[in-house]
This record gives C-alpha cells, sequence and structure tokens, in this order.
C-alpha cells in the first residue's frame, strides 16, 4: 500500500516543520511508497515559505500555492487531485492529529477492506461552543444529506485514491470533501485516534464558521430547504384556514364582532414571514445557479515546489480550473 498524505495548510508557519518531520519518520517506519503534499491557502503569513523550504529539504514533500484562500475543503480538493498513490490521508496542520495514528487508518482500511476511515478522537478536545456547532453540522449531514456516518465524520481521514473520481468535476466556491466522498462509497468505517491541543494559535473554524459551512452543505448538496419551505406554506395555509373556520363559525352564531387590526396585522406578519422564508431559500438556490454559471473555480494553483524545484503556473490549461491528475503533475521527483 502506498500512502499520500494532504495538509491544508493556513497559519501554520511555526507548525509545520515539527508536522513534516514526525509525518516522514512514520512513514518511513511504514517502509511504504509515500508523499507528503502541503496545500498553502493563501496564508498571509510566512507558512509557503516553510512549505516551499520543507519541499527542498525533504524528498517525499511537495507544497502547492494556491493563489488566494479558497477554503478548507477546497484546498483539500486540491491536495487530493494532485495524490499519485494508493491511499490518501487528510490531517490538519495544527499537530492536533498525530501522525502516530496513522497506522491505524491504514490498518483499518486494509483490514476491513474499506475505502474510507475517520479517525475519531477518544475526547472532545474542543469548547462547548465549537462541539455544539460540530455536532449540529455532523447532525445536518446525516439527516438532510443521507450520510449514515455523518457522526463519525472527521478532519482526519483516509480513503483509497481512486474515490476521487466520484468528484472529479466538483467545482465552485462551495465544496465538501466529506459530502463528496459519500457520493462514491458505502464502505465507511471508523477508528479511535488520540487527538491532542492546539499546539499555536487558535481554530479558525469558529461556531459561525461552523454553522456557515452546514448552511452550505445543506443549500449546496440537498433539496432539504425547499421541502421545508414548502412544508412552512402548508401550515401556514392550514393555520389561515382554521382562522377562517373560526370566523365563520362566529358568524353564523350571529356573533360578528371580529378581532380587529391586531388580529389582522399579525396574520398579514405571519403570511408575509413564510413567504418571504420560501422566497430566500429560493433566492439561495438562484444565487448558486448564477454563481456555477458564472465560471467561479474551486481553486488556482499558482505555483508548485518538489524536489525538481519549483514551477510557476500561469494559467490553468482548461482556461478555469487548473486540475492535474496523478502522473503529470509538474515539478514532482515521484511521478
Amino acid at each position: 500500500m502506498s500512502v499520500s498524505v494532504v495538509i491544508p495548510c493556513y497559519r501554520s508557519a511555526r507548525t509545520l516543520p515539527i508536522l513534516v518531520d514526525r509525518l516522514t519518520s512514520v512513514l518511513h517506519d511504514l517502509s511504504v511508497p509515500h508523499e507528503v503534499i502541503l496545500v498553502v491557502d493563501g496564508s498571509p503569513d510566512d507558512t509557503w515559505k516553510v512549505a516551499e523550504e520543507l519541499a527542498h529539504r525533504v524528498g517525499p514533500a511537495r507544497a502547492i500555492l494556491l493563489s488566494r484562500n479558497y477554503g478548507q475543503h477546497n484546498a483539500l480538493v486540491a491536495g487530493i487531485r494532485e495524490a499519485a498513490f494508493q491511499v490518501v490521508v487528510t490531517m490538519d496542520d495544527d499537530l492536533q492529529h498525530l501522525p502516530e495514528q496513522i497506522p491505524l487508518l491504514l490498518a483499518a482500511i486494509e483490514g476491513d477492506h474499506l475505502d474510507l476511515v475517520y479517525g475519531v478522537p477518544h475526547d472532545e478536545e474542543h469548547g462547548f461552543l465549537r462541539s455544539l456547532a460540530s455536532r449540529t453540522v455532523k447532525a445536518c449531514m446525516a439527516r438532510a444529506l443521507g450520510i449514515r456516518s455523518a457522526r463519525t465524520i472527521s478532519a482526519f481521514r483516509a480513503f483509497r485514491t481512486h474515490l476521487r473520481d466520484g468528484f472529479e468535476e466538483l467545482t465552485g466556491p462551495h465544496v465538501c470533501v466529506d459530502v463528496a466522498l459519500s457520493w462514491a462509497t458505502t464502505q465507511v468505517g471508523s477508528v479511535e485516534v488520540r487527538m491532542n491541543k492546539r499546539v499555536d494559535g487558535r481554530s479558525n473554524y469558529t461556531p459561525r464558521l461552523l454553522l456557515r459551512h452546514a448552511a452550505n452543505m445543506l443549500l449546496g448538496y440537498s433539496a432539504a430547504p425547499l421541502r421545508a419551505a414548502s412544508y412552512l406554506g402548508f401550515l401556514v395555509g392550514v393555520l389561515g384556514l382554521l382562522l377562517g373556520g373560526i370566523v365563520l363559525w362566529r358568524f353564523a352564531r350571529g356573533d360578528t364582532t371580529v378581532a380587529g387590526y391586531t388580529t389582522i396585522a399579525s396574520m398579514v406578519a405571519l403570511f408575509s414571514s413564510a413567504q418571504l422564508t420560501a422566497i430566500g431559500v429560493l433566492g439561495e438556490y438562484i444565487g448558486r445557479i448564477h454563481g456555477s454559471g458564472m465560471g467561479r473555480p474551486a481553486y488556482l494553483v499558482c505555483k508548485r515546489v518538489g524536489s525538481s524545484g519549483s514551477v510557476e503556473v500561469h494559467r490553468p490549461p482548461d482556461g478555469a480550473m487548473l486540475r492535474t491528475r496523478a502522473g503529470v503533475a509538474a515539478g514532482s521527483g515521484e511521478r
């Protein structure tokens, strides 16, 4: 089994040298062909400089610089499409995911004949709000997107590289690797792993951003919000019929005194709220369709550095997005 480790990098200049040294030691002990792909996601600090130096110094390491910050999942897709070996392992750059736990993921894939394995931490290392937001995102994926393994999803994962063929045409700014992987396989497992506290800095995934990520997944990969708007319209319609029935019943009894301005204003506000909610959901979908039609790329690679030197990338070959397949990537000594 050969392994490609993909690491999206952002504000990790201090942790990358330690991480790569530990990674190469673990992978060397496994005695398998391997590579480490560092995808620098437009980081404003010295992360690219450090990644570039590591790519020159460490043989199996390669560095990829994106032209701007596209987001963690977009950076992961860029690295996954560059992977050359049989299994892809993804992990964070902050030393929370331990390289020494990678053999557990690989053993689960090989021993249980799985396509995808998640590393689930023994203990939750985040605060209450962050953990609550994370559980909310996973609940959304499990219920609305129909991903049965959603509650075990983590950024520490290993999967067979051929699964990327299932999302080869994935484009646009709203990308979710786990949803894309769910399109390609149902052979999914998990193993418990140890996870450290963050060594340097603080997580960029605040509760607000996690909830925004959940909204992006719902709107980008599911019709659940549209169904919810339909249900809301149905419920408000039933409420209107009930109110009309009450008015008619009171009129039949000779009680013609109907609640005036307050009742009317309340009902108008209720119906208007339902209508605006439905219009807003439709607007989100239409906006995303419009964005897709504009051809906005998921990412753009502007530079690669590998064992044979560095290569500047001036224009994607397809005019929209650079997606280099295994075996043809420039600047890689492993291919």
